[in-house]
């Protein structure tokens, strides 16, 4: 398959053009013109650009990429090491990253709602990344802790009380623990994203609502693999995908 023909399949249905993104999304880094195999992962390090290396890849498709915005601009230290070792293997780098967060099928909001069990209700928010909805059966913040740590297989932090009664949640990937007010304004009972900042605790005590911070990579893994077995079954091209370990 041509590259420009991947990019084009993979914009179709990820609809890029219509965020406004923190770095490029598409092609990052442009490599051989033929793509026979794509190695997928969540962040583009220079292990998974080994990994692609190592398994002969044409071309590496990711959630986090290059060229953040506000970030140095110059080519020198891991950012030199990593471009170098692309450029040298003529390996292609592709990476989607608000696209793939609101994806309502492939991305990583709808991917976890379905590894967590909730019934999706809608999405909200800057850019529709703020998702909705509630729990199949009504449980507790504990057990709701718990079940999150057995389908990510990393414990989540958990702020409020473990005895609340959680039927409503929001839930956002990644960074988005700025979007907790939002979820109580919502009337969530519980909100889920990857990470957590200082105030998440106070506002956590203040409303009663718990916040569950179950980490930035462990809740943005999913919809990369999601994307990558699409792409598989819709064009034949042989998708592997990279699961790299990273706490955080």
């Amino acid at each position: 398959m041509q590259l420009t023909e991947l990019i084009r399949l993979l914009d179709a249905q990820l609809e890029p053009w219509r965020f406004k993104d923190y770095a490029p999304n598409g092609l990052q880094v442009e490599g051989r013109a033929e793509v026979k195999k794509v190695l997928t992962g969540t962040t583009a390090s220079q292990a998974l650009i080994d990994a692609a290396i190592a398994e002969g890849a044409d071309a590496i498709l990711v959630h986090h990429g290059y060229f953040w915005k506000n970030e140095d601009a110059r080519i020198v230290g891991i950012k030199r090491a990593r471009l170098k070792a692309l450029l040298e293997h003529d390996i292609s780098l592709i990476a989607y990253h608000l696209p793939l967060d609101a994806h309502p099928t492939l991305g990583n909001n709808a991917t976890l709602a379905e590894r967590l069990g909730l019934i999706v209700e809608g999405q909200t928010g800057e850019q529709g990344l703020l998702w909705y909805g509630r729990c199949t059966v009504p449980t507790t913040a504990q057990s709701l802790t718990e079940q999150v740590d057995v389908a990510l297989a990393r414990p989540p932090l958990l702020l409020g009380d473990p005895a609340r009664r959680i039927e409503r949640v929001c839930w956002c990937t990644g960074g988005a623990q700025g979007y907790f007010e939002q979820a109580i304004a919502l009337g969530a009972d519980a909100f889920i994203t990857g990470e957590v900042s200082e105030q998440n605790y106070h506002i956590a005590e203040e409303s009663g609502v718990v916040f569950l911070a179950a980490g930035h990579h462990a809740t943005e893994r999913y919809g990369v693999r999601a994307l990558g077995d699409w792409l598989a079954q819709e064009t034949g091209l042989d998708v592997n995908h990279a699961e790299l370990k990273n706490p955080v």
